[in-house]
Protein backbone atom coordinates (compact mmCIF):
# COMPACT_ATOMS: atom_id res chain seq x y z
CA UNK A 1 0.00 0.00 0.00
CA UNK A 2 1.35 3.56 -1.27
CA UNK A 3 -0.63 6.52 -1.02
CA UNK A 4 0.47 10.05 -1.17
CA UNK A 5 -1.23 13.71 -1.14
CA UNK A 6 -0.02 17.16 -1.57
CA UNK A 7 -1.25 20.69 -1.89
CA UNK A 8 1.21 21.86 -4.28
CA UNK A 9 -0.84 21.87 -7.41
CA UNK A 10 -3.81 22.80 -5.06
CA UNK A 11 -5.16 26.57 -5.01
CA UNK A 12 -3.25 28.24 -2.02
CA UNK A 13 -7.64 29.04 -0.28
CA UNK A 14 -8.42 25.29 -0.52
CA UNK A 15 -4.75 24.03 0.41
CA UNK A 16 -5.60 24.10 4.22
CA UNK A 17 -8.97 22.25 3.88
CA UNK A 18 -8.07 19.70 1.25
CA UNK A 19 -5.12 18.81 3.83
CA UNK A 20 -7.57 18.38 6.64
CA UNK A 21 -9.98 16.37 4.60
CA UNK A 22 -7.33 13.68 4.18
CA UNK A 23 -6.03 14.22 7.59
CA UNK A 24 -8.84 13.65 9.30
CA UNK A 25 -9.32 10.07 7.05
CA UNK A 26 -6.19 8.77 8.74
CA UNK A 27 -6.53 10.35 12.52
CA UNK A 28 -10.17 10.37 12.64
CA UNK A 29 -11.80 12.24 15.83
CA UNK A 30 -9.27 14.89 15.66
CA UNK A 31 -10.19 18.60 16.75
CA UNK A 32 -7.61 19.96 14.04
CA UNK A 33 -6.30 24.23 14.62
CA UNK A 34 -4.63 26.53 12.39
CA UNK A 35 -2.79 29.25 13.98
CA UNK A 36 -2.77 31.13 10.67
CA UNK A 37 -4.99 30.23 7.61
CA UNK A 38 -2.10 31.41 4.89
CA UNK A 39 -0.39 30.55 3.48
CA UNK A 40 -0.88 26.75 3.92
CA UNK A 41 1.18 23.72 2.38
CA UNK A 42 1.54 20.23 3.53
CA UNK A 43 1.88 16.78 2.02
CA UNK A 44 0.44 13.39 3.71
CA UNK A 45 2.20 9.96 2.66
CA UNK A 46 1.33 6.88 3.51
CA UNK A 47 3.05 3.02 3.04
CA UNK A 48 2.88 -0.31 4.87
CA UNK A 49 5.64 -2.34 6.28
CA UNK A 50 4.99 -5.87 7.65
CA UNK A 51 1.67 -5.33 7.99
CA UNK A 52 2.35 -1.83 10.30
CA UNK A 53 1.20 1.24 8.63
CA UNK A 54 3.90 4.45 8.48
CA UNK A 55 2.48 7.85 8.01
CA UNK A 56 4.72 11.19 7.43
CA UNK A 57 2.84 14.38 7.57
CA UNK A 58 4.00 17.21 6.63
CA UNK A 59 2.89 20.90 7.19
CA UNK A 60 2.45 24.26 8.39
CA UNK A 61 1.53 25.15 11.45
CA UNK A 62 -1.25 23.06 12.98
CA UNK A 63 -2.37 21.30 16.57
CA UNK A 64 -5.01 18.93 17.27
CA UNK A 65 -6.45 17.05 19.89
CA UNK A 66 -7.27 13.31 19.60
CA UNK A 67 -10.07 11.96 21.58
CA UNK A 68 -10.10 7.81 20.83
CA UNK A 69 -12.91 5.64 19.83
CA UNK A 70 -14.84 5.34 23.42
CA UNK A 71 -15.66 1.63 22.65
CA UNK A 72 -12.03 0.49 21.58
CA UNK A 73 -11.61 -3.00 22.74
CA UNK A 74 -8.14 -4.25 23.64
CA UNK A 75 -7.37 -6.14 20.08
CA UNK A 76 -7.56 -2.20 18.21
CA UNK A 77 -5.50 -0.50 20.77
CA UNK A 78 -2.22 0.45 19.17
CA UNK A 79 0.72 2.23 20.14
CA UNK A 80 2.31 5.08 17.92
CA UNK A 81 5.81 5.74 17.49
CA UNK A 82 6.61 9.11 16.36
CA UNK A 83 9.50 10.47 14.67
CA UNK A 84 10.10 14.10 14.36
CA UNK A 85 11.82 14.77 11.08
CA UNK A 86 11.76 18.55 10.81
CA UNK A 87 11.02 21.61 13.15
CA UNK A 88 9.94 21.08 16.79
CA UNK A 89 6.67 19.37 17.88
CA UNK A 90 5.65 19.08 21.58
CA UNK A 91 3.46 15.74 21.88
CA UNK A 92 1.07 15.80 25.75
CA UNK A 93 -1.22 12.81 27.08
CA UNK A 94 -2.03 12.04 30.69
CA UNK A 95 -0.58 15.17 32.28
CA UNK A 96 3.18 14.36 30.68
CA UNK A 97 4.45 16.13 27.67
CA UNK A 98 7.60 15.52 25.15
CA UNK A 99 9.13 18.29 22.84
CA UNK A 100 10.64 16.93 19.74
CA UNK A 101 13.45 17.83 17.99
CA UNK A 102 14.57 16.61 14.51
CA UNK A 103 15.40 12.87 15.19
CA UNK A 104 13.54 12.42 18.52
CA UNK A 105 10.76 9.91 19.25
CA UNK A 106 8.02 9.66 21.64
CA UNK A 107 5.85 6.77 22.16
CA UNK A 108 2.10 7.59 22.19
CA UNK A 109 -1.02 5.61 23.71
CA UNK A 110 -4.04 5.35 20.98
CA UNK A 111 -6.53 4.77 23.80
CA UNK A 112 -5.76 7.92 25.53
CA UNK A 113 -6.33 11.41 24.46
CA UNK A 114 -3.81 13.30 23.56
CA UNK A 115 -2.53 15.90 21.31
CA UNK A 116 0.09 18.04 19.60
CA UNK A 117 1.25 21.42 18.55
CA UNK A 118 3.88 22.97 16.93
CA UNK A 119 5.19 26.99 16.27
CA UNK A 120 6.45 26.40 12.26
CA UNK A 121 6.49 24.38 9.85
CA UNK A 122 7.12 20.32 10.70
CA UNK A 123 7.63 16.90 9.25
CA UNK A 124 6.52 13.54 11.72
CA UNK A 125 6.51 9.78 10.99
CA UNK A 126 3.73 7.74 12.72
CA UNK A 127 4.13 4.21 13.37
CA UNK A 128 0.94 1.91 14.17
CA UNK A 129 2.26 -0.79 16.05
CA UNK A 130 -0.68 -3.07 17.86
CA UNK A 131 0.05 -2.60 21.97
CA UNK A 132 0.08 -6.14 22.26
CA UNK A 133 2.91 -6.15 20.25
CA UNK A 134 4.68 -3.72 23.01
CA UNK A 135 3.52 -5.31 25.59
CA UNK A 136 5.59 -8.16 24.79
CA UNK A 137 8.74 -6.64 24.42
CA UNK A 138 8.35 -3.64 27.60
CA UNK A 139 7.64 -5.25 30.57
CA UNK A 140 6.32 -2.43 32.48
CA UNK A 141 4.27 -1.57 35.22
CA UNK A 142 3.84 1.69 33.51
CA UNK A 143 4.02 2.72 29.84
CA UNK A 144 6.69 5.50 29.37
CA UNK A 145 4.37 7.35 26.88
CA UNK A 146 4.82 11.29 26.18
CA UNK A 147 8.82 10.64 26.92
CA UNK A 148 11.14 11.98 24.28
CA UNK A 149 13.62 9.55 23.23
CA UNK A 150 16.81 11.50 22.36
CA UNK A 151 18.11 11.24 18.68
CA UNK A 152 21.12 13.07 19.38
CA UNK A 153 23.18 10.21 19.58
CA UNK A 154 23.31 6.57 20.72
CA UNK A 155 20.53 3.92 19.89
CA UNK A 156 18.08 7.17 19.77
CA UNK A 157 20.09 8.42 16.58
CA UNK A 158 20.19 4.87 15.31
CA UNK A 159 16.06 4.47 16.01
CA UNK A 160 15.72 7.60 13.73
CA UNK A 161 17.92 6.90 10.77
CA UNK A 162 16.59 3.33 10.72
CA UNK A 163 12.65 4.45 11.01
CA UNK A 164 13.49 7.17 7.84
CA UNK A 165 15.24 3.94 5.85
CA UNK A 166 12.05 1.63 6.67
CA UNK A 167 9.48 4.12 5.01
CA UNK A 168 11.72 4.95 2.07
CA UNK A 169 12.52 1.22 1.49
CA UNK A 170 9.07 0.04 2.27
CA UNK A 171 7.95 -0.88 -1.06
CA UNK A 172 10.81 -2.55 -1.93
CA UNK A 173 11.03 -4.75 0.86
CA UNK A 174 9.29 -8.72 0.53
CA UNK A 175 7.43 -9.80 3.45
CA UNK A 176 10.01 -11.84 4.95
CA UNK A 177 12.44 -8.64 4.60
CA UNK A 178 9.84 -6.45 5.92
CA UNK A 179 8.81 -8.95 9.14
CA UNK A 180 13.06 -8.71 9.74
CA UNK A 181 13.36 -5.24 9.54
CA UNK A 182 10.87 -4.55 11.81
CA UNK A 183 11.59 -6.86 14.04
CA UNK A 184 15.25 -5.05 14.55
CA UNK A 185 13.82 -1.69 14.77
CA UNK A 186 11.11 -2.80 17.82
CA UNK A 187 14.19 -4.38 19.49
CA UNK A 188 16.06 -1.03 19.24
CA UNK A 189 12.97 1.09 20.38
CA UNK A 190 12.51 -1.11 23.14
CA UNK A 191 16.34 -1.02 24.24
CA UNK A 192 15.73 3.09 23.52
CA UNK A 193 12.57 3.22 26.04
CA UNK A 194 14.00 0.43 28.72
CA UNK A 195 17.53 2.53 29.04
CA UNK A 196 17.36 6.04 28.08
CA UNK A 197 19.52 8.16 30.06
CA UNK A 198 19.24 11.80 28.85
CA UNK A 199 22.55 13.25 27.29
CA UNK A 200 25.06 15.25 29.20
CA UNK A 201 25.29 17.99 26.68
CA UNK A 202 22.34 17.38 24.61
CA UNK A 203 20.57 19.65 21.96
CA UNK A 204 20.61 22.78 23.68
CA UNK A 205 18.27 24.44 21.18
CA UNK A 206 15.72 22.00 21.64
CA UNK A 207 16.23 22.10 25.65
CA UNK A 208 16.04 26.20 25.59
CA UNK A 209 12.73 25.86 23.29
CA UNK A 210 11.69 23.35 25.76
CA UNK A 211 11.93 25.86 28.88
CA UNK A 212 10.85 29.00 27.04
CA UNK A 213 7.72 26.76 25.94
CA UNK A 214 7.05 25.32 29.36
CA UNK A 215 7.27 29.11 31.02
CA UNK A 216 5.23 30.32 28.68
CA UNK A 217 2.86 27.96 29.26
CA UNK A 218 2.42 28.45 33.04
CA UNK A 219 2.60 32.39 32.71
CA UNK A 220 0.46 33.21 29.88
CA UNK A 221 -2.47 34.68 32.71
CA UNK A 222 0.12 37.26 33.06
CA UNK A 223 -0.54 40.14 30.97
CA UNK A 224 3.16 41.24 31.14
CA UNK A 225 4.53 38.53 29.83
CA UNK A 226 7.24 38.35 26.69
CA UNK A 227 10.39 38.12 25.75
CA UNK A 228 12.32 40.71 27.92
CA UNK A 229 10.11 38.80 31.47
CA UNK A 230 10.82 35.83 29.54
CA UNK A 231 14.62 36.34 29.55
CA UNK A 232 14.86 37.34 32.76
CA UNK A 233 13.04 34.55 34.41
CA UNK A 234 15.05 32.25 32.71
CA UNK A 235 18.40 34.17 32.99
CA UNK A 236 19.18 34.09 29.57
CA UNK A 237 19.46 37.15 26.33
CA UNK A 238 16.10 38.19 24.89
CA UNK A 239 18.37 37.78 21.44
CA UNK A 240 18.32 33.78 22.66
CA UNK A 241 14.27 33.86 23.14
CA UNK A 242 13.48 35.29 19.93
CA UNK A 243 15.91 33.03 17.98
CA UNK A 244 14.60 29.93 19.55
CA UNK A 245 11.48 30.76 17.45
CA UNK A 246 13.12 31.69 14.64
CA UNK A 247 13.68 28.77 12.84
CA UNK A 248 9.84 27.57 13.76
CA UNK A 249 8.45 30.33 11.33
CA UNK A 250 7.15 31.67 14.44
CA UNK A 251 7.67 34.58 16.57
CA UNK A 252 7.37 34.78 20.42
CA UNK A 253 4.23 36.89 19.88
CA UNK A 254 2.25 34.84 18.13
CA UNK A 255 2.92 31.90 19.93
CA UNK A 256 1.87 33.69 23.06
CA UNK A 257 -1.38 35.33 21.23
CA UNK A 258 -2.23 31.85 19.72
CA UNK A 259 -2.23 30.13 23.33
CA UNK A 260 -4.30 33.02 24.75
CA UNK A 261 -7.01 32.91 22.16
CA UNK A 262 -7.04 28.88 22.58
CA UNK A 263 -8.06 29.19 25.75
CA UNK A 264 -10.38 32.08 25.50
CA UNK A 265 -12.15 30.13 22.97
CA UNK A 266 -12.80 27.03 25.35
CA UNK A 267 -13.45 29.11 28.14
CA UNK A 268 -16.04 30.90 25.53
CA UNK A 269 -17.53 27.20 24.90
CA UNK A 270 -17.87 26.38 28.76
CA UNK A 271 -21.45 26.11 30.08
CA UNK A 272 -20.29 26.55 32.95
CA UNK A 273 -18.61 29.85 32.33
CA UNK A 274 -21.52 31.58 30.94
CA UNK A 275 -21.95 33.88 33.89
CA UNK A 276 -17.90 35.14 33.26
CA UNK A 277 -18.20 38.32 30.84
CA UNK A 278 -16.12 37.86 27.59
CA UNK A 279 -13.99 40.84 29.31
CA UNK A 280 -13.30 38.54 32.29
CA UNK A 281 -11.89 35.36 30.68
CA UNK A 282 -10.29 37.85 27.72
CA UNK A 283 -8.13 39.57 30.65
CA UNK A 284 -7.77 36.05 32.98
CA UNK A 285 -6.27 34.73 29.69
CA UNK A 286 -3.31 38.00 29.93
CA UNK A 287 -5.29 40.10 26.98
CA UNK A 288 -5.80 43.94 28.56
CA UNK A 289 -7.51 45.43 25.52
CA UNK A 290 -10.85 44.31 24.89
CA UNK A 291 -10.64 45.62 21.57
CA UNK A 292 -7.61 44.26 20.50
CA UNK A 293 -8.49 40.99 22.16
CA UNK A 294 -11.62 41.11 20.37
CA UNK A 295 -10.19 41.99 16.31
CA UNK A 296 -7.39 39.42 17.32
CA UNK A 297 -10.07 36.49 18.38
CA UNK A 298 -12.48 37.47 15.22
CA UNK A 299 -9.30 37.21 12.93
CA UNK A 300 -8.24 33.82 14.49
CA UNK A 301 -12.36 32.43 14.20
CA UNK A 302 -14.19 34.35 11.92
CA UNK A 303 -16.64 36.01 14.39
CA UNK A 304 -16.43 38.36 17.00
CA UNK A 305 -16.23 36.46 20.94
CA UNK A 306 -19.71 37.83 21.25
CA UNK A 307 -21.25 36.44 18.45
CA UNK A 308 -19.24 33.12 18.73
CA UNK A 309 -20.36 32.58 22.57
CA UNK A 310 -23.81 32.57 21.27
CA UNK A 311 -23.95 30.40 18.56
CA UNK A 312 -21.93 28.16 20.13
CA UNK A 313 -24.05 27.88 23.53
CA UNK A 314 -27.18 27.67 21.23
CA UNK A 315 -25.66 24.89 19.78
CA UNK A 316 -25.35 26.61 16.05
CA UNK A 317 -22.33 26.07 13.56
CA UNK A 318 -19.60 28.11 13.63
CA UNK A 319 -16.58 28.69 11.27
CA UNK A 320 -14.38 25.76 11.51
CA UNK A 321 -10.93 27.37 11.00
CA UNK A 322 -8.95 26.57 14.27
CA UNK A 323 -10.00 22.75 12.97
CA UNK A 324 -12.38 22.03 16.24
CA UNK A 325 -15.72 20.94 15.25
CA UNK A 326 -18.59 22.76 16.56
CA UNK A 327 -19.95 20.64 15.08
CA UNK A 328 -19.58 21.74 11.23
CA UNK A 329 -17.86 18.73 8.76
CA UNK A 330 -16.19 19.60 6.41
CA UNK A 331 -17.09 18.49 2.68
CA UNK A 332 -14.19 16.15 0.91
CA UNK A 333 -11.87 18.24 -1.22
CA UNK A 334 -9.22 16.20 -2.35
CA UNK A 335 -8.68 12.17 -1.94
CA UNK A 336 -5.39 10.70 -1.26
CA UNK A 337 -4.55 9.10 -5.18
CA UNK A 338 -3.19 5.41 -4.55
CA UNK A 339 0.25 5.13 -6.46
Amino acid sequence: MSQSFSTEHIPAPERQEAWLWNAKQICGDCNFRFPRKFPFHGSISRRKLAELEMTLFSSSAVSFNKYPVANLNSENQACIVITQLQGLRRYCQDGKEAILGKGDTTLIDSAVPWSSDCPGDCARLYLRVPRVLIENRLRFDEFPFARRISGDSGLGAILYHLSTSLFEQAESLGSIEGDSAMDGYLRILTACVGGQVAPANGNRVLELSTRIMNYIERHLTESTLGPVEIASALRISVRHVHRAFSNQGSTVADWIRTRRLKHCRSDLCNPQLQTRSITEIAFYWGFNDSAHFSHAFKKQFRLCPRVFRSRILSGLLVPDVSGDTHPLEFVPAKRLRAN
